[in-house]
């Protein structure tokens, strides 16, 4: 769900061997490494989400306390799996962030290219249909059953452009600055926080979105709620890339 390259701080100094500039992927795995990547930590991501929920609807009836449980496993899930397979593919895990990636790209900054974002993508949206899938057989639910869970209201779509620009904003915004070193925590605790403070309880994320379709259990999504929100999430991307170029200006610091 998020882009990281490998720091080199720790290499020679700077006059000898100067710093990339800060960028969305890590050096270059072969293409088929990091498909697998984004196909496992997707599928295990949606794994924890729907997973989780299941869970906790089957220990308490209050849903304030459901929420809370899938939001706790969320964020440490994501914090384990950006940690783990961020060095291999970048764990974007997320179709709008390997687009934004793709996009700086093309504009003369490090990232992803067209032609692995086409494989990135497709892989992301295999590993969250496995995901929820497998989520289903561990709790013994059907395993492919349609959510009727309506998410299709105004304010919910508004909740997803917020979330996703927020979260693009978080990333590209530690690219821009040198700090991806921080974003298993910074990325988990942005998705934990965003399951609180926006609407939709933040899915931010096309492939997670759709395979939550997958599940009619306390994380699904109605299949016809699925355009609206994935829509929402483009949008949100636009806007996150929009804030970015904004407030992260290049050549925008202060000289000493």
């Amino acid at each position: 769900m998020t882009a990281t390259h490998e720091s080199t701080t720790e290499s020679a100094p700077p006059d000898t061997a100067p710093q990339p500039a800060p960028g969305a992927t890590p050096p270059r795995r072969p293409l088929a490494a990091r498909a697998a990547a984004e196909l496992i930590g997707t599928a295990a991501l949606v794994a924890v989400v729907i997973g989780s929920g299941i869970q906790a609807t089957e220990l308490t009836k209050d849903v304030g306390v459901q929420l809370l449980a899938n939001s706790l496993a969320t964020v440490f899930g994501l914090g384990v799996l950006i940690l783990l397979l961020g060095p291999v593919s970048g764990a974007h895990f997320n179709p709008v962030v390997t687009l934004a990636e793709s996009w700086t790209s093309r504009r003369g900054g490090p990232g992803v290219t067209i032609r692995e974002a086409a494989v990135y993508v497709p892989a992301q949206i295999v590993g969250a249909i496995a995901g929820a899938i497998l989520a289903d057989a561990m709790f013994g639910e059907p395993l492919v059953e349609w959510s009727t869970h309506d998410r299709s209201a105004g304010h919910l779509l508004l909740g997803e452009v917020v979330a996703t620009a927020g979260l693009i904003l978080l990333i590209f915004g530690l690219a821009r600055t040198d700090q991806l070193r921080f974003a298993p925590v910074a990325v988990a605790s942005y998705i934990g926080a965003a399951y609180w403070f926006t609407s939709s309880t933040s899915f931010a994320n096309p492939a997670v979105t759709i395979g939550r379709t997958l599940s009619d259990t306390f994380a699904g999504i109605a299949p016809g709620s699925l355009v609206g929100f994935i829509g929402m999430q483009l949008i949100g991307g636009v806007v996150g890339l929009a804030l970015v170029a904004l407030i992260f200006l290049p050549g925008g610091e202060t000289a000493e």
